[in-house]
Order: C-alpha cells, then structure tokens, then sequence
C-alpha cells in the first residue's frame, strides 16, 4: 500500500473518523527524523514523521512516551494517534500544533508546568521500557537503586559505547575514576524517581499560537528531576522566568550546582557518540571539573 494511504489508514483506524489527505508540505527542524504536516479534507490536520521501516521501535517508543506525559496533565504535549510502517518507511502520527507564540509567560508556565511533571512519581527509577536519546539507544531497566541505574545505564553506557567508537585514552581513564567516586554526590542527597521529559533542551518545546508552553520529543523515564533542570541549562534555549517560576514551585537542593554538570555530561559523552568532532573534549574537561570536587 502507498506510504500516505497506509498513513491515512491507520489515522481512520486510531480516531474512527474517516480521514482523506488533501495535502501535505514539509517541516524543518529535526535533524534524525523527516517531518511533514499532514492535512484532510476536513481541516484536520496532523504532524508525521518517517525514519526507516527499521526504526519502528523508536517511533513506538515515543508515542508511549508522549501518553505518559499527556497523562500526567502538567504540560501540553502533541497527543500520539498512530505508528506503524509501509514501504519500507516507519512513521509516527500525531496532533499538529501550530507553534509561533513566545514572551515570558510562556517560559514561566513552562517551569510551573515542569515542576507539576516531576511530582509524578514511581516506586522505581527507569521505565517500563527502553528507548532513545536522540538516536542512541536509552536503557531504562527499572530499579530502585538510582547510583546503581545511572552508573549502568546512563553514564557506564555512553563510556562503554565511546570505548567501542575508538574515543579511548584520557577520556576512559576519567571515566573510570568518575565510576567509583561519583556515588558521594548522593550521600546527603536522595532523588526520588520522578516523571522526566528527558531530553529537555531548548528545541525540544516552544509555545503554541496562543502562547501556551508546549513539549515535545522526549526520552521519558523516570528519575532524579535534577537531570531535567540540568539539561535545560546545557544548549540554551530558558529565560529567567522560566527558572524562577520552577524555583518558586519546587525548589532545588544546594547540592544541584554540581551534580548538573555530572548530569549533562551524559548528554554530552552522547553527543560525542552521534558526531565525534570537539565533545571529547568538552566530556573531559567537565569530568575534571567533577572529579575536582570529588577528591576533596
């Protein structure tokens, strides 16, 4: 079946309304997937993205990721309608939201918002499925051990994955060290497992043509709330009102000022994963900034 017929298939399939394309026109903005507007015959209108057939599975993975956060009530998320695949192609079909507003409004319900997510909470950190982190795979193993879960599955992951890549040296020697010492972060500090966007940086949300905060393409699991704040500070994109609206709902422990960092350099051993290039270097120097702080 052709590609855009299958896509208006399992829309009919998803909503029980019948759907007919009209039209459709690309979307800028993604650098993993294709994004094209979808519209019918009846003025709906929906956001599509299309990958290779062989990454379903990731598709499949954020549309439950986007009910989780839809559920959560907190913040405005694109609601998932549809995944599947046809000829050779994987698509994700969700709400189109016309995006364009901005101001401080937006940035200051976002933090209220925000701070509202994290108090959704699990017995355990992880989820209940893996996914990605851009396009590297995310290992979400629950566990009630968050030093444990981000040791194996965050931080010991991307080192593992960098040693495969040929990033050896200086980098794994840090690494290593950072492996055995960084526990000490949490002795005062007890995270409880929050409900986390997970890859929050600041083309991952925007504020719709009514100027209402909106997120999207998350890397859902749930953890420390801390490894959220951390990344919207890493790549820019949050105003001050944004940090002072979460502050006043929810503020931080002290002992955030160092641990974002320990936080980020996840995102950024990731990036040096996906596009080599100066990361390396960035990783290493802010693991000496940690391991500073850490021999004491």
């Amino acid at each position: 079946m052709n590609l855009w017929n299958r896509i208006a298939e399992a829309i009919t399939e998803a909503t029980g309304v019948p759907f007919e394309p009209t039209g459709r026109s690309g979307v800028a903005g993604g650098c993993i997937n294709e994004g094209t507007r979808l519209e019918g015959h009846d003025g709906r209108r929906y956001f599509v993205k299309l990958n290779r057939a062989d990454r379903l599975d990731m598709f499949q993975a954020e549309f439950e990721g986007l009910a989780e956060l839809a559920a959560a009530g907190a913040l405005h998320v694109p609601e998932p309608v549809a995944a599947g695949t046809a000829e050779g192609r994987a698509f994700l079909v969700m709400e189109y939201i016309p995006m364009g507003g901005s101001g401080s409004k937006a940035g200051a319900a976002l933090g209220e918002g925000l701070a509202a997510l994290h108090r959704v909470t699990r017995p355990r950190f992880g989820w209940h499925r893996d996914n990605t982190i851009g396009s590297t795979p995310q290992i979400n193993t629950e566990s009630a051990d968050w030093v444990d879960f981000w040791r194996r599955h965050r931080l010991g992951f991307q080192l593992d994955l960098a040693a495969r890549k040929g990033h050896g040296g200086r980098l794994q020697r840090l690494g290593a060290e950072l492996l055995e010492r960084f526990p000490a972060l949490f002795t005062d500090y007890r995270p409880q497992p929050a409900l986390l966007h997970g890859d929050l940086w600041g083309g991952n949300w925007g504020s719709d043509d009514q100027g209402r905060p909106v997120i999207f393409d998350p890397a859902v699991y749930y953890g420390d709330r801390e490894a959220d704040l951390a990344m919207t500070e890493l790549f820019g994109g949050f105003g001050p009102d944004f940090y002072a609206a979460y502050h006043g709902a929810w503020p931080l422990d002290p002992g955030y000022a160092v641990r974002k960092t320990f936080y980020n350099l996840y995102h950024i051993l990731n990036h040096l994963n996906l596009f080599g290039g100066g990361y390396g270097n960035q990783a290493e120097h802010m693991m000496e900034r940690l391991l500073a702080e850490l021999r004491g």
